[in-house]
């Protein structure tokens, strides 16, 4: 019986010393191609006309002459209610509003317009401006969709 509990201990530290003696490498269970690079674009400087953000406005139909009396009106109301934190021709408190409509769908812009609360928990590129632009979300002016397509006109004109 001691012959049998002897080698029993003996086998189990042999099973328990050669298990652990071995220097596994490490490999990666990905290859570097597949690692996907972080984009430090800004967001105020990405590109999407397909997002059409949340809120709203679904479809705008923009005409390729720009409607003077909206742009009137829009520049108004810009000045009234959103000067407090943009700027039409460079980054304030929030992106400027110049050249938007390269960079996003009239539907986003004025969704963001209409629905600023919405949009920063629910549209990517909004988190992420509002990230950029040191979490100060913009305020709801609660504008009609009429104001907001004034405003909206009055961008097209910030080139």
């Amino acid at each position: 019986m001691k012959t049998t509990l002897k080698l029993s201990i003996l086998l189990f530290a042999f099973i328990l010393t050669s298990c652990g003696n071995k220097k596994d490498e490490y490999k990666p269970s990905y290859s570097k191609k597949s690692v996907t690079t972080v984009d430090k674009t800004p967001a105020s400087k990405k590109i999407d006309l397909t997002n059409k953000g949340v809120g709203p406005i679904k479809s705008i139909e923009l005409t390729a002459e720009i409607n003077q009396e909206m742009v009137t009106k829009g520049a108004e109301l810009f000045k009234k209610l959103c000067t407090a934190c943009h700027r039409a021709n460079k980054k304030f408190i929030g992106p400027s509003p110049q050249g938007i409509l390269d960079r996003r769908a009239p539907e986003w812009v004025m969704n963001m317009i209409l629905n600023p609360n919405e949009m920063v928990q629910k549209d990517p590129l909004a988190k992420q401006l509002l990230i950029e632009f040191n979490g100060s979300p913009m305020a709801n002016q609660n504008l009609s969709e009429e104001d907001a397509r004034a405003v909206l006109e009055y961008f097209r004109t910030l080139k």
